[in-house]
């Protein structure tokens, strides 16, 4: 009987711990459940209360300035002013030149140089049987517009040739005769090389302005086989 009791008594207790551990574990669980989601959107950080100074970061510090660098001073330049070579002229065209120049005025602006080839090219017509073969080729020459000339009254293989120009170069002397052969119909004429010295002369204009260059370019359309090209100005000094 009293073992019953004992039976009895200790499902009692066993029931009500049950109950009580069970009861717990719902309440925690409705607890989980029932609590509010998070909204992510709504979070917001929130400033330092009043009355409590927020921390201080430390100041940067100021980039050095660095001092502007100056371009190397330039020489100036005068772009309305040129320096040119005009050349090369020998015989009748260095005295045609000279009087065009100086009609030009140019003063100490003009001054020349002399180059001297070992050789040369002339255009020429061949040696005349006698002195009244000779005046009667001039004559011919001067009705075809041809001033320009030069008898050789050396004794020799060349005496009473006429020499019509003398060039430093045989395509320069080509040029000259084909205009000869073409503009005057001068047939008889030929090139020849020349074992002799040739002097030529280059006139050197320093400082001219735009208007003169110019001028100069027009007047050298006069010159045939003539070249009148820039320089640098240094080279005049």
């Amino acid at each position: 009987m009293k073992a019953l009791v004992w039976i009895l008594l200790l499902g009692n207790v066993i029931y009500f711990a049950v109950m009580q551990w069970g009861g717990s574990l719902a309440a925690d669980e409705q607890a989980v459940q029932t609590q509010p989601p998070l909204h992510e959107e709504k979070i917001s950080v929130q400033s330092a209360p009043q009355g409590k100074p927020a921390a201080v970061l430390p100041a940067a510090a100021p980039a050095p300035v660095q001092a502007p660098v100056e371009a190397p001073a330039m020489p100036a330049v005068r772009p309305d002013v040129s320096c040119m070579e005009w050349g090369e002229f020998s015989g009748a065209d260095l005295a045609r030149a000279t009087a065009a120049l100086s009609a030009l005025q140019l003063g100490d602006k003009l001054s020349q140089r002399q180059i001297e080839y070992a050789i040369g090219y002339w255009v020429y017509i061949p040696p005349m049987k006698d002195k009244a073969a000779v005046n009667q080729k001039i004559a011919q020459l001067k009705a075809r517009g041809i001033d320009d000339y030069f008898v050789v009254p050396d004794a020799g293989p060349w005496l009473n040739a006429i020499s019509l120009g003398v060039f430093k170069t045989r395509e320069a002397a080509q040029h000259f005769l084909d205009e000869l052969r073409n503009s005057k119909r001068v047939r008889s004429a030929q090139i020849g090389e020349r074992a002799s010295k040739l002097k030529v002369t280059l006139f050197v204009l320093n400082g001219l302005d735009a208007k003169t260059g110019s001028e100069l370019a027009r007047i050298q359309k006069d010159f045939a086989g003539s070249e009148l090209k820039d320089i640098p100005c240094a080279l005049t000094r």
